[in-house]
Order: structure tokens, then sequence, then C-alpha cells
């Protein structure tokens, strides 16, 4: 009996902990004429930051740090890349076809 009730407390704490990650919202960004907007973004740990491409030319993200924690493929128009933070810090980040444009994201 005991046992019984460790697995189902178990798969309780699961869903709660599942549903709590679940219930933050996404964090966007948009990347149109050469810019990240908003350039910087805090977010909650667990937060998904999406960005989405609106220029007309592709763009990439990522980030400075070695290895890469951030490295999207090319994005075309309307296309975009997700990634969970999980980890407070601050992530610095860059298209590498055009370095000039970067942006960061806060986690705390």
């Amino acid at each position: 009996m005991t046992r019984v009730r460790f697995v189902a407390l178990l798969g309780c704490a699961m869903l709660l902990a599942h549903s709590a990650a679940a219930s933050v919202p996404d964090a966007a960004v948009t990347i149109d004429n050469f810019t990240f907007t908003p350039a910087q973004i805090t977010v909650a740990p667990g937060t998904r930051v999406v960005w989405t491409n609106r220029d007309d030319i592709p763009h990439t993200v990522v980030d400075a740090a070695n290895p890469r924690a951030i490295k999207s493929p090319p994005l075309d128009t309307d296309d975009s890349y997700a990634r969970f933070f999980d980890k407070a810090g601050t992530y610095t980040y860059f298209c590498s076809l055009h370095p000039h444009m970067t942006g960061s994201v806060i986690v705390r």
C-alpha cells in the first residue's frame, strides 16, 4: 500500500511540475528591418523565447558562447526559431549573417 501511495504522489508531483512549466507564456522577439525587437528581453526560468523573421531576407539567431547554446538555421521570411531558457543568466546573441544585429535574453 505504501508503494502505491508513493507512485501516486510522484505522479501528482510530476503533473504539477509539468503544469507549472506549461503555464509560463512564450516570449516573442521579432526580426524586422535588421533589428531584434525587443533588443533585450527579461524572462523567468522555463520560458520559451520565439524569434520570428519578418524581414525579406534570411537571418539567424546565434549566441556568442562556446559551445553555442543558441544556434538557429537561417530563417526566411515568417520562419521562427524557439528555445527554452531554464537557467538564470544573460544570453547575448547576434545574427551570424549580419553581426551588427544583436540582442540579449536575461533569465531571472
